[in-house]
């Protein structure tokens, strides 16, 4: 097996351990997955208030609030993709999610997503130093809620390369 093949595989589970955690509401193993200066993004909330957050402590207590507004997650990963600096110490890499939710107030729905991501090599393994959440819907199941990802949203965003 390639190193590059051996980064994929240990940010495959860095991402697989993530996604468990949330399911689990195990936060001591979901903090286990970001380094201690990461930053996590997760864009604007649907009152337009920018939710990006530095340092472990910080995103720990933004995971622990949110956590706190859903009875249950189930968190799965689709599919990514891992590009290795040539370095070897850090990569870059993109992930489907989708999510299932219910909110503690009795609220289902479904997020579709992606995260755009930075990886750092540590003494522990593969970190993330850095987590930015790229919705395209979040609703109810039936999708009757507004998409994200028309063209016109993309370029709303600054998304490069569209041209649909």
């Amino acid at each position: 097996m390639s190193n590059n093949e051996n980064v994929f595989s240990e940010i495959s589970m860095l991402v697989h351990r993530y996604a468990d955690a949330v399911i689990h509401r195990n936060g001591e193993q979901w903090a286990s997955t970001w380094a201690s200066d990461a930053i996590w993004d997760l864009g604007k909330d649907r009152k337009g208030n920018q939710r990006l957050v530095e340092g472990i402590d910080a995103i720990k207590e933004l995971w622990y609030g949110a956590m706190k507004g859903f009875e249950a997650t189930v968190q799965t990963v689709l599919n990514g993709g891992v590009d290795v600096d040539p370095s070897g110490n850090t990569a870059s890499g993109r992930w489907y999610i989708q999510e299932h939710v219910v909110r503690t107030n009795g609220d289902r729905g479904i997020l579709l997503a992606h995260y755009d991501d930075e990886y750092v090599r540590t003494e522990d393994g593969w970190k993330f130093s850095r987590r930015f959440l790229q919705p395209h819907y979040a609703g109810p199941y039936d999708l009757s809620a507004e998409f994200l990802c028309s063209a016109e949203k993309l370029k709303e965003r600054n998304v490069e390369g569209v041209d649909v």
